[in-house]
């Protein structure tokens, strides 16, 4: 009986390791290790993970404080951006990051969407992804980013 108990004790350990393993990203996990270094790759990314955490916190937090509602969301950048922005900016939080709602009339002092990229890959944001629309009179550019 205690030999059966063992086994199956050995199985579920062998199993669990196993999930551990499937999880890491593999350049956590080369190749067959022991399991000592299965946990210690484990340990490492969750480390490494809650450190950027904390940095991906810390820069939500600052963006809060400079982006906090449409009208600050001038207060960071330059004023050669700034006399580029239309009048129809929104800056709100979504599930995956930030969002920047703008919606510009089409002419010939229409917003560069380039322009407005640069400036937040210079404020040392990433970009996740920009969907551009155009209705009749104007142009609605979503930007989402870290």
């Amino acid at each position: 009986m205690h030999r059966v108990i063992e086994r199956q004790r050995r199985q579920e350990m062998a199993i669990l390791y196993a999930s551990l393993r499937n999880l890491l990203p593999p350049n956590y996990i080369r190749g067959k290790r022991s399991i000592s270094d299965q946990v210690d790759g484990a340990v490492s990314y969750i480390m490494y993970l809650k450190n950027r955490i904390d940095g991906l916190s810390g820069k939500r937090d600052e963006l809060k404080k400079v982006w906090g509602n449409s009208s600050g969301f001038h207060q960071g950048m330059s004023m050669s951006c700034i006399e580029a922005f239309p009048s129809s900016v929104v800056v709100r939080q979504s599930l995956d990051g930030v969002e920047i709602v703008i919606s510009d009339s089409v002419g010939a002092q229409a917003l560069t969407l380039s322009k407005v990229l640069q400036q937040l890959l210079e404020e040392g944001l990433d970009v996740v992804n920009c969907v551009s629309s155009r209705t009749d009179a104007s142009l609605i550019h979503t930007i989402k980013y870290e």
